[in-house]
């Protein structure tokens, strides 16, 4: 079939094409970037200034998705669709440390499968031909998504959803607290305060994102007032949540076993 990134988008282009008399919803998600690191020849030979293996083979990766992106834009245009289809384009989570590329989530600390920045923070984009540029700098999560296509479509929301409209104008959407969880580490943001805390073993990582957005003053013991707030918003908002995950070996219920950084893995450039 050939490579998969292009590949999927092969079969994306059937849809919008089979589909461009009437309404349709097409989420499409790539593999890539990910792992098995894997390349086009024919990408990975035009990025000669890039001189680390490794790094180069994930650059050709990303030169695919661009295209796919470019390809599934132009397919739009072709069809008189491009004015009257939004695209959202975002991932769910920051690029992995097991790769062995060390600036992969620079400046930010962390990777995949961590609650620090760089395993969090993730691009947001929503575009449709012809709108006005507008940049929301406060925090956006996923849980956003739904809402705001019913705000974009002018479409009233059927029941209660966590996310709010991100193009309104009634929502400070930093004084929200936004929630995440992986195995014992949990976080809260609220007001651009950071709380990370884990039970194995017991620690706390308190951080001020507006000061310091790539976490390296931790201020929990400097700030103990804002982290008993911010513990009581985790505490709170673990009672209410339905745990699910399998037994962890030290206790208590994992959702998601952790990844060690590793020697680089083997990577393949497929002649295709």
């Amino acid at each position: 079939k050939g490579y998969l990134t292009d590949y999927y988008t092969d079969e994306a282009i059937k849809v919008i094409e089979s589909n461009k008399n009437r309404p349709f919803f097409l989420y499409l998600a790539h593999w890539g970037v990910h792992t098995p690191l894997q390349a086009l020849k024919s990408d990975y030979d035009e990025l000669t200034y890039i001189d680390d293996h490794v790094e180069r083979v994930y650059a050709a990766m990303i030169k695919s998705l661009d295209r796919s992106v470019g390809r599934i834009v132009q397919s739009l245009k072709e069809n008189g669709l491009s004015d009257n289809t939004w695209i959202i384009f975002t991932s769910d989570n920051g690029g992995a440390g097991y790769i062995g590329l060390r600036y992969i989530n620079s400046p930010y600390r962390g990777w995949k499968l961590t609650l620090f920045e760089g395993g969090i923070k993730v691009p947001l984009i929503f575009w449709k031909d012809g709108i006005e540029p507008k940049q929301i700098s406060q925090r956006a999560a996923h849980i956003d998504i739904m809402p705001t296509i019913h705000g974009l479509i002018n479409r009233s929301l059927e029941h209660d959803v966590d996310g709010i409209d991100l193009f309104t104008d009634e929502y400070d959407l930093n004084s929200r607290p936004l929630f995440w969880k992986t195995g014992h580490n949990k976080v809260v943001i609220k007001d651009d305060w950071k709380l990370q805390v884990t039970d194995y073993p017991p620690k706390k990582w308190l951080y001020n994102l507006a000061d310091d957005p790539t976490e390296q003053k931790e201020l929990s013991e400097s700030y103990p007032d804002k982290t008993a707030e911010l513990l009581a918003l985790i505490n709170s908002h673990a009672e209410g949540a339905t745990i699910e995950g399998h037994d962890d070996p030290i206790g208590g219920i994992s959702g998601m076993q952790g990844h060690q950084p590793t020697k680089r893995r083997k990577v393949f450039l497929p002649n295709c």
